[in-house]
């Protein structure tokens, strides 16, 4: 199965690969999901860089930990997508293979770690639009039609 692919290519950039792991977290019987806003005003799915040593999981436990304060139970995997793009901020060309998970279930444990961020609870159709990547609406898009 071909993994779908967003953002521009180009041939004449070198891409810094960043590995990441995102994860849809929903309350109210799937009608909402969480997005983390960026300091920038960009919208993404919680998550973000895999670290050295780290797993997919760990990567998402660790990352839930530091942007919301929860604890998930990953349920379902619903596979890679990549995503090709500049980071203004960091002034750097990313190659980033994304892959995307499912929260079965989310316990607040403690304030997010991470304070400059911005944490919003959204419609899901509305979280589709906002969202910044195309690879993360992409999961969400194959989140709710597997609903």
């Amino acid at each position: 199965m071909k993994i779908p692919s967003f953002g521009e290519k180009m041939e004449t950039l070198v891409y810094k690969k960043r590995l990441g792991a995102y994860i849809i977290v929903s309350r109210n019987v799937g009608s909402e999901i969480v997005l983390i806003q960026a300091p920038n005003g960009a919208y993404f799915l919680p998550g973000g860089e895999i670290e050295a040593g780290e797993t997919k999981e760990t990567a998402i436990n660790r990352e839930m930990i530091e942007e919301l304060g929860i604890e998930v139970v990953i349920d379902e995997y619903l596979g890679q997508a990549d995503e090709y793009f500049h980071s203004r901020h960091r002034g750097t060309d990313y190659y980033n293979p994304g892959y995307f998970f499912v929260a079965k279930s989310w316990t607040q444990v403690c304030e997010p770690l991470e304070k400059t961020n911005t944490i919003c609870w959204v419609k899901v159709d509305e979280g589709v639009t906002l969202l910044k990547r195309g690879s993360h609406k992409w999961a969400v898009r194959k989140w709710t039609a597997n609903q």
